[in-house]
């Protein structure tokens, strides 16, 4: 708390001059603020709460002129915060700056009876992290990220080294983007926000399309990286038959299609155990190869 006595020591000017609206400028700098220090403050008490205050300070310091305010609004936002960095990060900023600016206002009128319930603001924070960070995590840990590493993946496969940095370079500009349409999009629809996400027409055209774009990419890296072929033949009335050949005219790249919709199952039945999965694939294919199968 010392660094916030000086702050407020140092800005007392800031905080007099009657500044009371949030702007644009404000919110792209809280968005920039809490994305750039996300995960630098992490602790296990209050986890990402000092990353969300770092983000809100320009715009507390802003909105409120009285000094014992601002204090009480800094405690508000160190208790503990968790949540994914974009999706449930920039929505949650913008609802928060939103009703920050709403408590303020009322407290500067001198209206306290009327002032937002620093209650519903923490009760908002905690209602919303957790949905929005599932939302967050399947989408961009889950689908973005690996949609950008397949497509420069031959890159990558062929030595060029932007097939490394492609991907982390466009991910980095994609998420920051929509991050700060989030933080936007929170600010001017408070609490709806949440609805327009999980619900909106926008948002789910945008979800659908990753998940088809996902499925696409996942199905050409298996057909372009998963090798499987069996050696299987035998020969019936003096013609020699070979069970890849037959595979190749039914549908190219049958074996590797099943290979991955039988690691799909395992996935969908057991969960993500991605070691347990490889050593069965290393048993399998040990017994169908000492076989002759494969």
């Amino acid at each position: 708390m010392e660094d916030v006595k000086a702050k407020n020591s140092v800005n007392s000017a800031e905080i007099d001059d009657g500044s009371k609206k949030i702007t644009r400028k404000d919110l792209l700098l809280g968005w920039f603020r809490w994305w750039y220090a996300n995960e630098i403050p992490h602790t296990f008490d209050r986890m990402l709460a000092p990353s969300l205050l770092f983000g809100l300070m320009p715009i507390l310091r802003k909105i409120y002129k009285k000094n014992e305010d601002l204090k009480e609004a800094y405690k508000r936002h160190l208790l503990f915060y968790n949540t994914q960095a974009v999706w449930g990060g920039g929505t949650i900023l913008g609802i928060t700056a939103s009703l920050e600016e709403e408590r303020a206002k009322k407290l500067n009128e001198g209206k306290i009876d009327e002032a937002v319930d620093p209650e519903i603001i923490n009760s908002t924070k905690v209602g919303l992290m957790g949905p929005l960070a599932g939302i967050g995590d399947a989408i961009d840990s889950g689908t973005v990220q690996y949609i950008l590493i397949g497509i420069f993946l031959p890159w990558a496969k062929a030595g060029s080294a932007l097939g490394a940095f492609l991907p982390w370079i466009l991910f980095v500009a994609l998420t920051f983007t929509y991050g700060y349409y989030f933080t936007e999009l929170g600010y001017r629809l408070g609490r709806s926000a949440v609805v327009e996400i999980v619900s909106g027409a926008r948002i789910r055209k945008i979800i659908d399309g990753l998940s088809v774009l996902g499925t696409f990419m996942m199905g050409i890296l298996a057909a372009s990286y998963v090798t499987v072929n069996t050696s299987l033949k035998w020969t019936l009335s003096g013609k020699q038959f070979v069970l890849q050949d037959i595979l190749d005219k039914v549908l190219p790249g049958l074996l590797p299609l099943l290979t991955v919709m039988l690691v799909y199952w395992y996935f969908s039945r057991k969960g993500l155990k991605i070691v347990k999965v490889l050593l069965w694939l290393i048993v399998i294919f040990a017994v169908l190869g000492f076989t002759g199968l494969l």
